[in-house]
């Protein structure tokens, strides 16, 4: 999904273990948050309610664990399968307003397939 370019800055894949995300794979700009609580951040809340989540502009949001200062839009995909949370993609854009229908729709796309993978 990062080589597709924009406005897919990052793209972070974390693993749910009980209540904490884990970072297991990353491309594009590192990010200090290796653990989440589920409940913590944008990406703890759609844990924690098992829903999508899209934050245009981050800096708007106080839950946003911004990964750093060019973010400004975050994305984030429930990796299910059935009823089980296996994880989640979270995805930054450096681009304000950010991912359209067709983006999100994608994003959906990958975490599905992973689904049956994981």
């Amino acid at each position: 999904m990062r080589a597709w370019g924009p406005p897919f800055t990052s793209v972070y894949a974390y693993r749910q273990d009980g209540d904490t995300l884990r970072l297991d794979a990353q491309a594009g700009r590192p990010t200090v948050h290796r653990t989440i609580p589920v409940g913590t951040g944008v990406c703890g809340v759609a844990a924690a309610t098992g829903l999508d989540q899209h934050v245009p502009d981050v800096m708007k949001v106080a839950r946003s664990l911004a990964w750093d200062a060019e973010t400004r839009a975050e994305l984030v995909v429930i990796i299910r399968r059935g009823g089980v949370i296996l994880g989640q993609l979270a995805l930054a854009s450096d681009a304000p307003g950010g991912f359209s229908n067709a983006e999100r729709e994608a994003a959906r796309q990958v975490a599905d397939a992973l689904a049956v993978l994981l």
